[in-house]
């Protein structure tokens, strides 16, 4: 095979899956090659840059080198709007090449600085204690054919923007949620198509969202951000004969309240077809009646781009069933717990109101709202007697739901009427599991579903309740999982630079992000801020990503400095009030802070592995110092907390499965003794738990790893595959298709569990899937970014196949297996440019491979 059958497909800038208005000017590139030969890697590579209006080669770079991620953008800077195709050629070893050029990536930079933006923040000049959502509207005059028309857009509040009576774009929820103070994301929307020359108008509808609503739990607060909800948009125009003009939000604008009545987004919205303005945002439409607008102050400095994709409708769901409830009213099974809102098609006399609520589960026939807590989650539409009929879906609001009630239907509800909209980071998919047991498989399902429902804007801790906060403990114990299923890398570093943005002072990281007070104190929390660290370091496990190592690094540094501050010098975190191995199996359904575990034990565990990750980001990003200072100190928390919670032998101060498996996999053990003693009485308790659950939120993602390192395999996969409560599987024979909050969210007996926290959507433990994929099928990174991967499949539980695969950043990895009496027969694929270790069960010598497909065969 030759070189011209090397192809360079997949380039990409940073982690966008659409470079269009990026906020970087010197945006790192990736690629990835295909149909190379065996073996192949890369010894050169060739970029060059071309400006997209004028075809003319801005320039190109050479450079010796097998890196094909993330490496550093070759020509100048990008300038605002600035708009070029990016085109990536390679070479092999011994020189063989170059591979024809690959497609022009075209990237597109968005508004780079303050300077940038001419647009004001608008709102209506109404009382402030109106808090109805609202429309804005502005008209314009085009002098010529347009060659190219963008919309910079974002708003206090959530909105979206039409221009000429046509929808601009397809974000939903827009802006999405970040630290608004500091941090206000824009959208760029391609506008070509939608204007004309002479007269124009745009309009944008606005609604509470984050920025005013209520959210957080216990009553929650209102007006977080502030009590005026406001737009920006700005216009900008090139026309064909080359010249370039600007219009924008600014105190010619008019607003009026609009067909939407009510909107929040745990309340739901209401929405009165009848008083849709025909017409409100195209050309010719009379706004005198419309109140005026007042600019109101903002920084343009907080203005960025977003990091990764947008909200979006993402998939259809029709309903499976339909039932009467004991109450009279219809409801509608979805099939899924999904998130989303419902879309309707309608025909009946203006004036009728038609009412969706929304649940996740059923009780007695009827929805089980109790677990919403004080979220409403229902949906109010008003016809407006359409003789050609209806159709409707709420903008501002979503719920978590799989079954829907439908009252005051006019008519018979015909089976297409009604359908759920998924909705969701636009993340694709990168991760896949199967296996030869059914109910594993849809154990890996719920998995994902509960990601997709939980990653909308920020990672969620639920998306049902009134709460839906970015949970700091939830994404440290999930981000390997995220990272293997979904390109998640661009959604996860804009919430680390709002988790920057709001640490505090002392180095303290709020328990959710974005933060804000009033419904939850203060805590510094073990597990909960130690994503300061984790999470920085998954990326860059997962993906190859130093550059968020270094752009995390001063909250890292400042999360460990705080630990030692209040730890006084003693090694051992003990200050602190914690949350501990939260919900942990035993704890009363009331009082989940009463774990087994000794919450102190928790806090210095993660204490010093903080500190050790510290010390190896401190080295990856050539900080010397800093990487012998954070590993000395790992060391020295170490040792303390062998003093004050181990034994010569190796018994673990409490005897809790949490205890041992922070132990094991945190490396807290000295000696060999120790830890093949922890690792048998982490056994002996899993099975005395008629292995069943017996771990809270901290424990239960480490367990099966700890009893894998202890070569408890045996034991792992029978706490895996056990099936009754508490269990990874009772909740799939109860009917599950997400990751519940509580192993018992749901009784045996059909009850929803007591307790006032009880979701059946929370992803957290769902982190086993990492497990899945790394030991059950055997696909791991063993260097960043999957550039040497690590193939050590460890088959049991009766299994007899399992397969992984994966789209990592230099191509597909896969590795299957089946095992046929007693013959164990392993594939494996590894992309282009990267290698694998293969460690098979058995008594063979691992292997080293190249790039292609292998195959292997072992007598077990």
């Amino acid at each position: 095979m030759n070189q011209q059958d090397v192809r360079v497909v997949g380039v990409r800038v940073e982690h966008h899956e659409e470079p269009f208005g990026i906020g970087e000017a010197r945006p790192r590139l990736s690629w990835r090659t295909a149909a190379g030969p065996r073996d192949w890697t890369q010894s050169a590579y060739e970029i060059r840059v071309r400006d997209e209006r004028d075809g003319q080669e801005i320039g190109r770079v050479r450079r010796e080198t097998g890196e094909s991620v993330l490496v550093p953008w070759p020509v100048e800077s990008l300038r605002s709007r600035q708009r070029v195709g990016v085109s990536v050629r390679v070479w092999g070893q011994g020189g063989e090449g170059p591979s024809p050029w690959s497609e022009p990536l075209a990237v597109e930079a968005g508004l780079l600085g303050p300077q940038d933006w001419t647009a004001r923040l608008v709102s209506p000049v109404w009382p402030r204690d109106d808090a109805r959502p609202f429309l804005l509207r502005g008209s314009f005059r085009l002098r010529g054919p347009v060659a190219a028309a963008r919309v910079y857009a974002t708003a206090h509040g959530v909105y979206e923007a039409e221009i000429n009576g046509a929808r601009v774009g397809d974000h939903v929820l827009a802006p999405g949620w970040t630290h608004y103070p500091r941090r206000l994301r824009y959208q760029t929307y391609d506008v070509t198509g939608l204007l004309r020359s002479g007269e124009n108008a745009a309009g944008v509808l606005l609604a509470d969202g984050w920025f005013r609503g209520r959210i957080g739990f216990g009553g929650g607060r209102r007006a977080v951000y502030g009590d005026r909800l406001a737009g920006l948009v700005q216009i900008e125009v090139r026309y064909a004969d080359g010249t370039t003009e600007v219009f924008g939000t600014d105190a010619g604008w008019r607003a009026a309240p609009g067909p939407i009545v009510a909107s929040g987004i745990y309340e739901g919205e209401e929405y009165d077809a009848r008083r849709e303005p025909p017409g409100w945002s195209s050309p010719g439409f009379d706004d005198s009646g419309w109140s005026p607008v007042e600019i109101l102050p903002g920084d343009p400095s907080r203005l960025v781009a977003p990091d990764g994709p947008p909200v979006r409708r993402t998939e259809v769901v029709a309903p499976v069933a339909r039932s009467t409830s004991p109450g009279g009213g219809t409801i509608l099974d979805f099939g899924q717990n999904l998130v989303g809102r419902l879309r309707i098609r309608v025909r009946g006399e203006a004036g009728r109101t038609i009412t969706l609520r929304h649940a996740e589960v059923l009780e007695d026939g009827e929805l089980a709202v109790r677990p919403l807590r004080g979220a409403r989650a229902t949906d109010v539409y008003t016809l407006r007697g359409d003789a050609n009929g209806e159709e409707w879906e709420p903008r501002f609001t979503f719920h978590g739901f799989r079954y829907a009630e439908v009252v005051g239907w006019p008519g018979e509800l015909a089976p297409d009427a009604v359908c759920a909209v998924v909705c969701h980071t636009d993340m694709p998919r990168t991760g896949w599991f199967a296996c030869s047991e059914p109910l594993l498989n849809r154990l890996h399902e719920n998995v994902v579903w509960s990601m997709r429902g939980n990653f909308l804007d920020i990672p969620t801790d639920c998306p049902q309740r009134d709460e839906r906060l970015g949970w700091t403990g939830d994404l440290q114990v999930f981000a390997p999982t995220a990272s293997f299923l979904h390109g998640s890398a661009g959604l996860v570093r804009s919430w680390l630079t709002g988790l920057a943005l709001q640490q505090l002072p002392d180095g303290n990281v709020p328990v959710f992000i974005p933060a804000f007070q009033g419904v939850f104190p203060e805590l510094r929390a073990a597990a909960w801020g130690d994503a300061a660290v984790i999470v920085p370091w998954v990326l860059y496990e997962r993906y190859g990503d130093a550059g968020v190592l270094a752009d995390q690094y001063d909250s890292m540094k400042a999360w460990v400095d705080g630990i030692t501050a209040v730890s006084g010098g003693s090694g051992l975190w003990n200050t602190d009030r914690q949350l501990g191995d939260w919900l942990d199996p035993t704890a009363p359904p009331d009082r989940p802070l009463e774990a087994r575990t000794d919450p102190h034990l928790v806090a210095t565990a993660y204490y010093a592995h903080s500190a050790g990750l510290l010390s190896r980001a401190a080295a990856v990003l050539g900080r010397d110092d800093d990487r012998t200072r954070y590993a000395e100190l790992a060391a020295y928390v170490r040792a303390a907390f062998q003093r004050e919670y181990v034994t010569p032998a190796g018994r673990v101060a409490g005897d809790s499965q949490t205890a041992y498996a922070l132990a094991l996999r945190f490396g807290l053990l000295d000696t060999v003794e120790q830890r093949e003693h922890a690792g048998r009485r982490l056994a002996e308790l899993v099975a005395d738990n008629g292995h069943r659950i017996g771990t809270g939120f901290v424990g239960t993602p480490l367990i099966c790893d700890a009893l894998c390192d202890a070569g408890e395999y045996d034991a792992a996969y029978r706490l895996l595959l056990e099936r009754g409560c508490p269990s990874w599987l009772y909740p799939v024979t109860m009917g599950a298709t997400t990751i519940w909050e509580r192993w018992d969210s749901m009784l045996p007996d059909g009850t929803v569990n007591p307790g006032e926290m009880t979701s059946f959507n929370h992803y957290a433990l769902g982190a086993v899937a990492d497990w899945l994929h790394r030991v059950v099928a055997g696909l791991a990174p063993a260097a960043p970014g999957y550039r040497r991967m690590l193939v050590r499949p460890r088959p049991g539980g009766g299994l007899t196949h399992a397969r992984a695969a994966h789209d990592t950043p230099y191509g597909r990895a896969e590795v299957s297996w089946t095992l046929t009496e007693g013959e164990l027969s392993v594939a494996v694929t590894v992309p282009p440019n990267t290698t694998a270790h293969v460690d098979l069960p058995g008594d063979a010598e691992p292997i080293d491979v190249g790039s292609g497909e292998h195959h292997f065969r072992r007598i077990e």
